[in-house]
């Protein structure tokens, strides 16, 4: 087995030459970037759209979970393959680690172009149009005309706003204030994704009821255990897809005994096979 280098950390830059202003409310950034790098935690004024052409990445941000009070955080992170993009409010400490080699497409977005109730971290699914719309704009220089410039960030927000989303971000516990037999169990389920243990189960060995811990989940990371469990597994299951291993392993690793079982819980929530996600597929 190959040994993977250590993950490296570095700044996120300068991005002033990036900011985007009501003026122009769209800007776009492109890098090629090797994986296990990892920008450090920041934040920023203007909200942002993680895209990679190819590659995987995985999205880390802070924010409320649905459905609870706005005053407690949870961690939300997400892996987004090329055929999702992951949306990062204004102002939301966030993470960016690259899982695979990667074309990174960062869009900058002024915040008076941001609707309403685009305050929540989401992960969208790419249309076609999106994707080469977000192409276009990081090939955009100062020398092309403001009428096309407007166009195309027009044309982009709609794609946006219009995009179909996905509940793939996996939640876990604010690690400071977070219930600690919950962050417990969170933590054991996403290092060992195989291990189906029943709630019932995890409560003889937590400390806790399994209404305390079901009451937990809805409170601090508003779902259920078992959507949570489904998250994690899809978690576990997209860079090793991604990286070409066979179907039949991956399903195994998720603690799948059966293939088919496995295929139909991944199209149920991904809406694709996991076969689409094998390199050879998206090329």
């Amino acid at each position: 087995m190959n040994r993977r280098s250590p993950r490296q950390a570095i700044p996120v830059g300068d991005t002033d030459p990036y900011a985007p202003t009501p003026a122009r409310p769209v800007r776009a950034r492109a890098r090629a970037l090797g994986n296990d790098v990892q920008f450090e935690p920041h934040h920023h004024p203007w909200g942002q759209l993680a895209y990679c052409a190819r590659g995987l990445l995985q999205v880390t941000v802070s924010a409320p979970p649905l459905g609870a009070a706005q005053a407690r955080r949870c961690n939300l992170t997400a892996i987004v393959p090329p055929s999702r993009a992951m949306w990062v409010p204004p102002g939301a400490s966030h993470v960016v680690t690259i899982l695979e080699n990667a074309q990174l497409y960062t869009l900058y977005i002024d915040p008076s172009v941001v609707p309403p109730h685009w305050q929540r971290p989401r992960v969208l699914m790419v249309s076609p149009l999106m994707r080469e719309l977000v192409l276009t704009l990081a090939l955009a220089t100062h020398a092309d005309s403001a009428d096309c410039q407007q166009a195309l960030d027009t044309l982009l927000l709609a794609e946006m706003t219009a995009a179909a989303t996905q509940s793939l971000a996996v939640p876990m516990p604010d690690p400071r204030h977070g219930d600690r037999r919950l962050r417990a169990l969170c933590e054991t389920m996403m290092r060992t994704p195989s291990q189906h243990t029943t709630l019932a189960d995890w409560a003889r060995h937590s400390g806790a009821s399994e209404r305390t811990l079901a009451r937990l989940f809805r409170e601090e990371l508003g779902t259920s255990f078992r959507h949570w469990r489904q998250l994690v597994v899809l978690a576990h299951a997209l860079p090793l897809l991604n990286r070409g291993t066979p179907v039949s392993a991956v399903a195994a690793a998720c603690g799948y005994t059966s293939d088919s079982a496995f295929t139909a819980m991944f199209k149920a929530a991904m809406g694709q096979p996991p076969t689409r996600l094998h390199p050879t597929a998206q090329r």
